[in-house]
């Protein structure tokens, strides 16, 4: 390992989970959503178990009240644009940055590394989302799960953003909290 550099140029960061507890406005939206369709609650901490693999994943967790399995397709219809509006009013009501953040951002942001967010969630709740909690402005590239054609664990997003600043994958860093983010990095 002699001659390679230890330190990253980049730092590319998850979203949820890493920088932002979201799961207080899934579970709202969740519970609202079932509310609507006559269903009873799930709760939060349910829901906290059940994130990290997308809304739609989410929601059918949320109708069949387990972590593995499928709903009937035609309630999932129904339910999915029933979240999809109470999120886009709830994107972050609840939510708030994990303590250390804010610090470390500054840190990072101090230091001259390159920042850029990489997330699945859908742009449309990802930058309102950095916005209300203060943070979109210490990113220089935001990649969405809609952003490309491919979401992680695909290592695209993150090589995508290394073309952005024009370094090598093998100089960067990606700090996540799922296996999504650890496969994406690896393969990436």
């Amino acid at each position: 390992m002699t001659g390679l550099n230890k330190q990253p140029h980049m730092v590319l960061i998850d979203l949820d989970g890493t920088l932002v507890d979201s799961v207080p406005d899934l579970a709202y939206c969740a519970d609202a959503m079932l509310g609507q369709l006559g269903m009873p609650a799930r709760g939060e901490s349910k829901v906290r178990q059940w994130v990290g693999n997308g809304v739609e994943r989410l929601v059918k967790r949320a109708l069949i009240d387990r972590i593995e399995g499928e709903p009937d397709q035609a309630l999932f219809d129904r339910a999915l644009p029933i979240y999809m509006a109470l999120y886009k009013e709830n994107v972050s009501k609840r939510s708030r940055l994990y303590p250390g953040v804010m610090e470390g951002l500054n840190f990072l942001r101090g230091a001259g590394y390159k920042l850029g967010c990489i997330t699945n969630k859908a742009a449309a709740f990802t930058e309102p989302l950095l916005k209300d909690v203060g943070i979109y402005d210490y990113f220089q590239i935001v990649v969405s799960g809609d952003t490309l054609p491919v979401k992680k664990p695909d290592p695209l997003p993150l090589l995508h953003a290394a073309k952005f600043f024009g370094v090598q994958p093998r100089n960067a860093l990606m700090v996540g909290d799922s296996i999504s983010d650890v496969k994406a990095a690896r393969a990436a």
